[in-house]
């Protein structure tokens, strides 16, 4: 094991999660359909389509992403280039404000599309610094570090908007300078990334070849030999499910706080704070147990989980139930997340870790416009009935639970290296 490596690996998930927690599931998000849509019926579905764009997207590119960067070393660089694209955007969000639905959108659309990107890319490096038995650890202790760094990015946050609030400015003038911190800190933490993390595979294109066109051929050869990877793909389309309700937790837990619960913007922030503690010991906890129970045992706890936790969420009436749901969606998310990531590991072919890592992220970034744009479309639906789109949510880890159990991770594993 590489200690200084897995380190440099593991600080990029510290670095990026602050966009997540910041923006997606904390601040910007129940910000925007408060103050920027001024609560207008639709403001929770714009919200979700904005995010939807951003993950079609990175659907549409992160496969291709992939292979290029495995034909041609591009792993690194194009996780620079994707870290600066999130920074900037992410920054440029403080230019919003009341009525600026369209440049909020485009903003949050943008800045989603470069982490999602780069989530990929930095994933792709895991089967290269851990060894087969110790994936589900590195993975755990990667997403662990995360949820510590969002805890940074929202504890500074939380003061910042903690002391603008005790001098009595309103949200439109505090929430700007959130996303200026966690941009910030984003940039900082992400650079022993760059320092000491190194670019293993070697270029691959052939001369007289394009670099559009190797990666393209790389694709196309997965593609035509997909039945290979029987077991990676059935995961692939169980992560589709299950990740949808992950995703519409993630990104509307601070709406469903406000809208349901009657959570001010303080108390949301503090709910997130606490939950990012429980899911850094769910990922640190369960990424140990994962090396040893197996990789789709894992899974499978964790997703009876998250139906608790779904059924638990709909029947609080009161704060402490949905504090109790609240902390085992964050155990249940670490592990889950984590978990998922593993395997995909697992199951790569040693020579295309980025390209089925893109084929992962298409997976978790179709699940995050399912999932979110379905609890948008109940609340829509509904009138603003947050509880039922809640509870809507658990279909998805019943079929994730169904699909899950036809995957034997051995005979995917043998499939992986033998082609």
């Amino acid at each position: 094991m590489r200690r200084r490596e897995v380190w440099a690996w593991a600080m990029y998930d510290f670095a990026n999660s602050g966009y997540t927690t910041v923006v997606i599931t904390a601040v910007f998000n129940a910000y925007f359909v408060s103050e920027i849509a001024g609560n207008a019926p639709w403001a929770t579905f714009a919200w979700t389509l904005a995010l939807a764009l951003s993950n079609l997207l990175v659907m549409a590119s992160a496969p291709i992403l992939g292979a290029y960067a495995d034909a041609h070393a591009a792993k690194k660089t194009l996780l620079a280039l994707t870290t600066a694209g999130c920074v900037l955007f992410t920054a440029a969000l403080a230019l919003t404000g009341r009525g600026d639905v369209a440049l909020a959108c485009v903003l949050v659309a943008a800045s989603s599309y470069f982490f999602g990107s780069g989530e990929s890319l930095i994933a792709a490096f895991l089967p290269e610094i851990a060894r087969e038995e110790t994936l589900g650890r590195i993975s755990g202790w990667g997403w662990s570090l995360g949820y510590i760094g969002g805890l940074v990015s929202l504890g500074a946050s939380l003061a910042y908007v903690s002391a603008a609030q005790a001098r009595s400015v309103p949200a439109t003038e505090f929430v700007p300078g959130t996303m200026l911190i966690t941009a910030a800190i984003f940039t900082a933490a992400s650079l022993p990334t760059f320092v000491f993390l190194r670019e293993r595979a070697v270029v691959l294109n052939a001369l007289g070849t394009t670099i559009a066109g190797t990666a393209f051929s790389r694709l196309a050869h997965t593609l035509r030999h997909a039945h290979r990877y029987a077991d990676l793909r059935r995961f692939l389309i169980c992560l589709v499910f299950y990740q949808a309700g992950v995703q519409a937790v993630v990104a509307l837990a601070a709406i469903y706080a406000q809208q349901a619960m009657g959570f001010s913007t303080r108390d949301t922030l503090l709910l997130v704070l606490v939950v990012n503690v429980t899911a850094a010991l769910g990922a640190f906890f369960f990424g140990h147990v994962q090396d040893r129970l197996g990789h789709v045992r894992t899974i499978v706890v964790t997703l009876i989980g998250w139906l608790i936790t779904v059924i638990v969420a709909w029947a609080a009436k009161d704060a402490p139930l949905f504090w109790l749901a609240a902390n085992l969606a964050g155990l249940c998310l670490g592990s889950s997340q984590s978990a998922g990531r593993a395997l995909v590991g697992y199951l790569s072919p040693p020579a295309r870790t980025a390209e089925f890592f893109g084929l992962w992220s298409l997976a978790v970034k179709l699940s995050s416009i399912l999932g979110p744009v379905t609890y948008g479309a109940v609340t829509w639906v509904s009138g603003g009935d947050h509880r039922t789109a809640i509870l809507v949510t658990g279909v998805y880890f019943i079929a994730g639970l169904a699909i899950i159990a036809g995957v034997d991770a051995a005979r995917g594993r043998r499939a992986a290296i033998s082609n």
